[in-house]
C-alpha cells in the first residue's frame, strides 16, 4: 500500500535513525518552540521557516552510529508500551522512566554533535542562532 498524505503534512523521504534522533532531541524541539508558528497551541512545522533553516550538526561516523542507536531506543522503548498513545507516553507527569532515560541518551549524543552540552533551552536557542550567523 503506498502513503497517503494530506496537505498540512511534511514528509522527509528517506530520513534516517540519525535525522529522527535530531528531529526529536531538545535541541530541535527547543528551535521548534521558538522559531514554528502556531495554529491555536499547536505548532505548525514548515520546510522554508523551521526546518530548512535549523543548524543541522556535522558529527563523525562514529557518533552518527551513537545518534542512531539512541533513536532505535527510543523508539524500541515506544514499542513496548503498546497500551499508551504518544499522548499518554509523553505526558511529563506520567511518562515511562524508560523513555525519559532514552531520551536523556539521545539528548546528550546529539549534543555531543554540537560539541557542547545545555543546560535549558534558552541556551540551545541561542547556541543555534549563534550558528545561523556564524
Amino acid at each position: 500500500m503506498g502513503s497517503l498524505i494530506g496537505d498540512s503534512c511534511l514528509v522527509a523521504v528517506n530520513a534516517s535513525l540519525h535525522h529522527f534522533g535530531i528531529l526529536t532531541s531538545s535541541m530541535h524541539m527547543a528551535w521548534v518552540r521558538y522559531v514554528c508558528g502556531r495554529l491555536k497551541s499547536d505548532y505548525r512545522h514548515s520546510v522554508g521557516i523551521v526546518y530548512n533553516n535549523f543548524p543541522w550538526p556535522n558529527p563523525s561516523d562514529k557518533l552518527v552510529q551513537k545518534i542512531e542507536e539512541a533513536a532505535q531506543k527510543d523508539l524500541g522503548v515506544r514499542a513496548t508500551n503498546t497500551d499508551s498513545n504518544l499522548a499518554d507516553l509523553y505526558d511529563p507527569l506520567t511518562m515511562p522512566k524508560e523513555l525519559v532515560q532514552a531520551h536523556d541518551k539521545l539528548d546528550a549524543e546529539v549534543e555531543k554533535a554540537y560539541g557542547k552540552r545545555f543546560g535549558s533551552d534558552s541556551e540551545r536557542v541561542a547556541f543555534l542562532f549563534e550558528k545561523i550567523i556564524q
